[in-house]
């Protein structure tokens, strides 16, 4: 009998345009496990993305339109989210923020039943690779004050202000 050998997962990617810019998809398995912007820290390389194919993400674009489009708030997608546990817990959270709502990286830490993480909690936010779907961007520092986002702030400004109730200007309609 031979033993199994380990099956690298199938990865698949596609870009879409969106009011923030390109935005890089990819799916593990069929099931969406990133969403890169341009320019984003901790991205990976692109030869890490897979083969370009659209077909894991009608979903996922069809969803990111109606948020562009300011007719969801939420977003009920499987995602196959790799990290630590502690990151899963803190993505976890930050799939709680409601729409137009922020919490700071301490409120995160103490939700999370750790009050003196919030450091902790922003690194893991930092790493999240869901951007906009998984909201890291509706996190702030304790003062209010825009701190970190893997994005950069100019997009975590307009996505805020776009959440808002925002003219429009911050955030067009391109989808």
């Amino acid at each position: 009998m031979t033993p199994a050998t380990p099956t690298t997962p199938a990865k698949q990617h596609t870009v879409v345009d969106s009011p923030y810019g390109p935005l890089t998809l990819v799916a593990t398995d069929g099931v969406l496990s990133a969403l890169y912007m341009t320019d984003q820290r901790h991205r990976p390389p692109e030869e890490t993305f897979g083969v370009p194919d659209p077909e894991p993400f009608g979903e996922v674009i069809r969803q990111l339109g109606e948020y562009f489009a300011g007719d969801r708030t939420a977003f009920d997608l499987p995602m196959n989210l790799a990290g630590t546990p502690f990151q899963r817990s803190v993505w976890t959270e930050l799939l709680k923020i409601p729409y137009g709502e922020t919490r700071t990286y301490g409120e995160l830490a103490e939700e999370l039943g750790k009050p003196g993480a919030s450091r902790a909690v922003g690194l893991a936010n930092g790493k999240n690779p869901v951007g906009i779907i998984v909201p890291c961007h509706r996190v702030i520092g304790a003062s209010g004050s825009l701190t970190g986002y893997g994005g950069g702030l100019d997009r975590k400004q307009r996505l805020l202000a776009f959440e808002s109730g925002g003219t429009g200007e911050e955030a067009p309609a391109l989808f």
